[in-house]
């Protein structure tokens, strides 16, 4: 079964935490959702608290097959910002695990030297981490490498079921896209 590291910063995206949560499980993919610091619930930046399995601090690298960033301003300076995620970022890509970010979570991976060339990220973003490379709007989801990126809330389900389709293969990804009626991805 693959595994799948989702790191939560205070000030994360809700949306995008609980869409990327919800489509990974549903396509039986094991979600590891980390807290930075306190395991008994984190607030989102819209005041949603969520409850992690564990600490950030206790992840294996090697257990896993990809890490994934949701977004959210606050949540990804938090992420960002954090040694434990910064390392666990260089260490998946050394490996050339996945990593995947969405709205401004981008930045971590640029911070982290992990971004590829191209990507996207949440309109304006792209100014804080580089111009060159951004593909704007050309596309919900772009990939490039072992980098898979995303634009914001609203693509958060196309963002995830990208990601099944990376980890589980097409057929659980129709599947899946079928019956949450995601025809618009």
């Amino acid at each position: 079964m693959s595994r799948v590291l989702v790191p939560l910063a205070s000030g994360f995206e809700e949306i995008e935490a609980v869409s990327i949560i919800d489509v990974l499980r549903r396509a039986e993919i094991e979600v590891i959702v980390a807290s930075l610091n306190d395991p008994s619930g984190v607030k989102g930046a819209n005041g949603i608290t969520i409850m992690s399995d564990t600490n950030i601090d206790t992840v294996n690298v090697d257990s896993l097959d990809m890490i994934v960033l949701p977004g959210g301003v606050d949540g990804t300076y938090n992420l960002a910002d954090d040694e434990n995620v910064q390392r666990i970022l260089k260490e998946m890509d050394s490996k050339g695990k996945n990593i995947g970010a969405i709205c401004a979570a981008p930045f971590a991976l640029n911070k982290a030297g992990v971004l590829k060339h191209n990507y996207t990220c949440y309109p304006s973003f792209e100014e804080q981490i580089r111009l060159d490379g951004y593909q704007g709007d050309s596309a919900m989801v772009v990939e490039d490498g072992n980098v898979m990126t995303s634009r914001g809330p609203a693509t958060a389900i196309c963002f995830a079921l990208e990601i099944v389709k990376k980890l589980k293969g097409e057929e659980t990804y129709l599947a899946l896209k079928g019956g949450l009626l995601a025809n618009f991805c």
